[in-house]
C-alpha cells in the first residue's frame, strides 16, 4: 500500500505545483485584440460561425439532391445534382480542416 501511495502523492503534488503556472500561461498566450479579447478566442468563434454556416449549406444541398433523386428515374443522371454533391464535398473538407487546426 505504501509503494502505491508514494507515487500517487508525488503526482498530486506535482499537479498542485504546476497547475497555477499552466493556467496562467494559457491566459497569457497569444496576442490580444483592442477590445481585450484573446485573438485565439476570436478565431475560434469565427471558425465556429463559419462551420455552422457551411453545415447549413451542406444540409440544404443534400436535401436538394434528395429531391432531384426522388423526381428522376434510376436511369437519369442529373449534372446539377453532381455539381451539388461536389460542393458538399468541398464544404465538408473546409469544415474538417477548420476543426483539425484547433
Amino acid at each position: 500500500m505504501r509503494r502505491l501511495l508514494s507515487p500517487i502523492l508525488a503526482i498530486l503534488l506535482a499537479a498542485a505545483v504546476l497547475w497555477p503556472a499552466l493556467s496562467q500561461k494559457r491566459d497569457e498566450e497569444g496576442p490580444r485584440l483592442p477590445n481585450g479579447r484573446s485573438q485565439f478566442d476570436a478565431i475560434l468563434q469565427d471558425d465556429h460561425e463559419k462551420n455552422l454556416a457551411d453545415l447549413n449549406r451542406i444540409v440544404k444541398l443534400v436535401e436538394e439532391v434528395k429531391i432531384d433523386m426522388e423526381k428522376n428515374d434510376r436511369f437519369v443522371l442529373s449534372i446539377a445534382a453532381l455539381k451539388k454533391l461536389q460542393e458538399v464535398e468541398e464544404l465538408s473538407k473546409k469544415v474538417r480542416d477548420r476543426m483539425k487546426r484547433r
